[in-house]
């Protein structure tokens, strides 16, 4: 854990560069007095990684002082190649393309990047790149295939007086896994500028698919960021345009379409984009957010970050503010990462005293409704009827039979903290939540919806798609709980970004009503409670009612009028 970021890294150097200006003694960190903490990050970038590159480490590499503390060098894993791993990569159609930045917020592995670049200073940042490659033409006409003329950021700003921009939006072939979920967000929105092609050894061209998306991806990474004037602050989805946003670079070692993965990403970069890139500090609970993020030794993360036991993170964290606070840093945001047994089970007790503590702490809780990284074993957090290890499905039980615990309500009931439950396919409120999280003068926690394609039986393209339908289904209702906003629960609850919101539940387009069991047959966790007819089972129709009585208990805190009597 350090206090460093790291610099974009074209994919072929052996390690990222790091700007090792600014570092300092801390929770995890051995101090400068024990550890020359430069000379330690220079040779791991330039010899830990390259012996793990190279299949020798185990043979090659010393136990030394940085192992037995368990430091790995920040962004490591950003020379990560997993350009193996799938036969299949996203390809762009910059024609089709609006710059809406739905895909570069939905990738769970910082594999799309975006960027506006002004028409003048593009064409010639692409003849510079072309005039040092092999073949200038060929090099040219593929960078600016990714570039489109957009409303968004072409015209709007010219309307400003400024020069209009051209957006480029880049696939990055090391780390796209290719789980497809920039194509089915794309999709969904009906834009179609993303199809997932194959790799081959020779295009018409002559060359490879990898070698072409290499040299792209190159010429992206050669380029300035984002000039500011061109990014939209009322668009939120903007922020991933920003030049700290990418503090998570990719590279970890999570399952292809990882829900935690994506809502990671989001965070980070709504908090460091506003904050800085010395801004943010993590301690991550274990679970998959700490496994994924330190497959040693490759860290997805440019902030310093740490890991504490399964249950006690959030105290871990109150010491950390304590002590951030007394050395002169009360602007740097801490956040605590954890899954549902650190929350909402082992871990609920260290959770509920920092919130009633009232210190200036903030939780991102990846509710994938199962413990994900111990083998997909029923929590808390799982539904009642769900078909999970040690919840499983047969004779005398049908899957979980005990209610799931609402964890937004009974912090809401703490009072004085902010509160909200996100989603991911609801880009806008996720973020503001973040914002406003972050804003907050105290406790925050932020309730994100994370699917989990293994046990929740999803494909690896879907987590952005089942994340809207938990939401439509009132399987998971939106929600932020903001106390600045007045004393009675209902000021201070506000439902906004959930569909229908006066409705008991959700229309399909085909004006059928969706329903929690209509949810639950689009996931392998539920398929055992349907006949052959598709009937589905009682504990399914318990479950259903469940999550219509927390839906209308959310509409009457808030003090929403419903259009109709209880279900």
């Amino acid at each position: 854990m350090t206090e460093t970021i790291a610099t974009k890294n074209n994919g072929h150097s052996p390690a990222p560069m790091v700007d090792i200006s600014k570092l300092g003694a801390g929770p995890g960190l051995i101090a400068p007095q024990t550890l020359n903490v430069k000379a330690y990050i220079d040779d791991f970038n330039t010899n830990v990684i390259d012996a793990y590159r190279r299949g020798i480490a185990d043979v090659d590499l010393p136990a030394d002082m940085g192992v037995g503390r368990s430091l790995i060098a920040p962004a490591t894993a950003g020379v990560r190649d997993f350009s193996a791993l799938s036969p299949l990569i996203p390809q762009f159609d910059a024609e089709k393309c609006v710059g809406c930045m739905a895909c570069v917020s939905a990738c769970p592995d910082t594999a799309i990047m975006a960027t506006a670049q002004p028409k003048g200073s593009l064409a010639k940042a692409i003849d510079g790149f072309a005039a040092s490659s092999p073949n200038a033409g060929l090099a040219t006409e593929t960078a600016r295939s990714h570039f489109v003329h957009t409303t968004k950021y072409a015209e709007v700003p010219a309307k400003k007086g400024l020069e209009g921009a051209d957006f480029g939006l880049f696939i990055d072939p090391y780390h796209c896994k290719g789980c497809a979920e920039c194509v089915e967000v794309c999709a969904a929105l009906d834009h179609n500028a993303l199809t997932m092609v194959e790799k081959v050894d020779a295009e018409a061209s002559g060359e490879s698919t990898l070698d072409r998306f290499r040299r792209d991806i190159a010429f992206y990474k050669s380029l300035p960021p984002t000039p500011v004037e061109y990014r939209n602050e009322k668009v939120l989805a903007d922020l991933m345009l920003g030049e700290h946003a990418f503090g998570y670079v990719g590279g970890a070692g999570s399952c292809s379409g990882c829900g935690e993965g994506t809502l990671i990403r989001m965070v980070v970069a709504a908090t460091l984009q506003t904050y800085g890139p010395q801004g943010m500090g993590i301690v991550a609970e274990t679970g998959c957010n700490s496994v994924l993020g330190s497959t040693y030794p490759y860290n997805p993360f440019t902030v310093p970050w740490t890991n504490s036991l399964f249950e006690n993170g959030p105290a871990d964290a109150m010491g950390i503010r304590l002590r951030w606070d007394q050395d002169g840093h009360p602007e740097r945001r801490l956040w605590v990462f954890g899954g549902d047994g650190a929350m909402y089970d082992i871990g609920f007790q260290s959770l509920s005293r920092l919130v009633a503590s009232g210190m200036d702490v903030k939780v991102l809780v990846l509710d994938t409704g199962v413990y994900s990284n111990t083998g997909g074993q029923a929590s808390t957090a799982s539904f009642t009827a769900q078909v999970s290890k040690l919840a499983a499905y047969g004779k005398a039980q049908h899957g979980k039979s005990e209610k799931r615990k609402e964890l937004g309500r009974i912090l809401v009931a703490h009072g004085d903290a902010y509160i909200a439950q996100v989603a991911a396919c609801t880009i806008n409120h996720l973020y503001k939540a973040v914002m406003e999280a972050n804003e907050y003068p105290g406790p925050a926690v932020v309730i994100a919806y994370a699917p989990c394609m293994p046990e929740h039986g999803i494909a690896d393209d879907m987590g952005t798609r089942q994340a809207k339908l938990a939401v439509e289904s009132r399987a998971f209702p939106l929600f932020t709980y903001d106390p600045r906003r007045g004393r009675s629960t209902a000021e201070r609850l506000s439902l906004q970004g959930n569909p229908a919101v006066k409705e008991d539940w959700t229309k399909s387009p085909d004006g059928s009503t969706f329903d929690f069991v209509s949810f639950a047959r689009t996931e392998g966790r539920f398929a055992q409670h349907f006949d052959k007819e598709g009937n589905p089972s009682a504990e399914l129709l318990t479950s259903q009612d469940d999550r219509l009585l927390n839906w209308q208990t959310l509409q009457e805190m808030a003090g929403v009028l419903r259009a109709g009597p209880h279900s």
